[in-house]
């Protein structure tokens, strides 16, 4: 099928994820055109700056089930055009049926895109031969994009299993995986792709799972890196440089700041809430304006809110002081 323009040996790094930039009003049900270009233009620019090698999208808080194909589209020529070929360009394109996620993946593939962050459709809970199947029909009609496949348990009615990570695996395009909550499971998984994919933990659990594989787990996603992702950089330099005990301390740091951010604890209850307390954490942020939320994902919870908040303050503070360090460092300040 060819190499993708994102292969395994370039998943490298932070991965960052980004919301959709939305105008105000957006929670409008009536409002058409809800995509913020000029903040999504500005967002994209300054991750890259900031030292980010990848951005990632258009997944659950980048708002794929509530675009239009059109505001869709648009977002991704943007990332496209404004990344300049600096870093790779992932954009979600899931649909209910592989037949319209294909007709969006070419039209990606069109726009310049990389890759695709790809979650499988979720209707009805896919068994592992139709998952597989999804997977390597998209692969066949994009040979020329790499694929992140996007595990989420829940969003996705359960997770991949060890056994279709084996077969994935032998599909070239795929060359990544979102992995969920780091557990038990990983290092099966790990072993199960044997080297042809990437299995990115999220940034506080990169330092853990890096020990298990350090020539293989090289790259990490990040949601918060969206709330400023200075600290998420460091975090990479270290532990790419072979500094675990710093990459530890930050990886402690990313931990602490998350803290709340699930409500009671729970990943399922934070997943029926994720696009509201994504969107919440990164406008309080203040590093990118994400707007409100597209319906129908609008109410949350005011103690969830809340909690989202607190992460924010925590990680724009963790974002400041990185910053200023780098600035007594290089003298540049940014």
């Amino acid at each position: 099928m060819g190499t993708p323009r994102l292969t395994t040996e370039a998943v490298r790094g932070v991965f960052a994820i980004m919301p959709t930039p939305a105008l105000d009003g957006a929670d409008d049900p009536g409002m058409i055109d809800t995509l913020d270009r000029a903040e999504t233009e500005r967002a994209v620019n300054a991750l890259i700056d900031d030292g980010v090698d990848a951005i990632m999208s258009t997944g659950t808080f980048g708002e794929c089930a509530t675009l239009t194909w059109e505001e869709l589209r648009d977002f991704a020529e943007i990332l496209v055009s404004t990344a300049a070929g600096r870093v790779p360009v992932l954009v979600g394109a899931t649909t209910l049926n592989t037949r319209d996620t294909i007709t969006r993946a070419r039209a990606l593939r069109d726009l310049g895109v990389d890759g695709l962050l790809l979650g499988r459709p979720m209707w009805a809970q896919c068994d592992e031969e139709n998952l597989v199947a999804f997977y390597r029909a998209v692969a066949e009609a994009v040979p020329e994009l790499g694929i992140v496949v996007y595990d989420n348990p829940e969003a996705f009615k359960g997770k991949i299993s060890t056994e279709a990570y084996a077969a994935l695996a032998g599909i070239p395009q795929v060359v990544a995986a979102k992995y969920p909550v780091f557990g038990p499971q990983f290092a099966a998984d790990l072993a199960a792709v044997d080297h042809r994919v990437r299995l990115l933990p999220v940034d506080r659990d990169w330092c853990t799972a890096h020990e298990l594989a350090p020539a293989d787990v090289v790259a990490c996603w990040s949601g918060s890196a969206s709330c400023g992702p200075l600290a998420h950089v460091e975090l990479s330099r270290r532990l790419l440089g072979g500094d675990l005990a710093g990459a530890r301390v930050i990886a402690d740091e990313l931990g602490a700041a998350s803290a709340g951010f699930f409500p009671e604890g729970s990943f399922a209850l934070f997943s029926r809430y994720n696009i509201q307390l994504e969107k919440i954490r990164i406008n309080a942020a203040g590093y990118i304006k994400a707007g409100p939320c597209r319906p129908p994902y609008a109410h949350c919870p005011e103690e969830y809110a809340e909690g989202a908040r607190a992460s924010a303050r925590r990680f724009a503070e963790l974002d400041a002081k990185y910053r200023a360090r780098e600035s007594e460092t290089t003298g540049v300040q940014r």
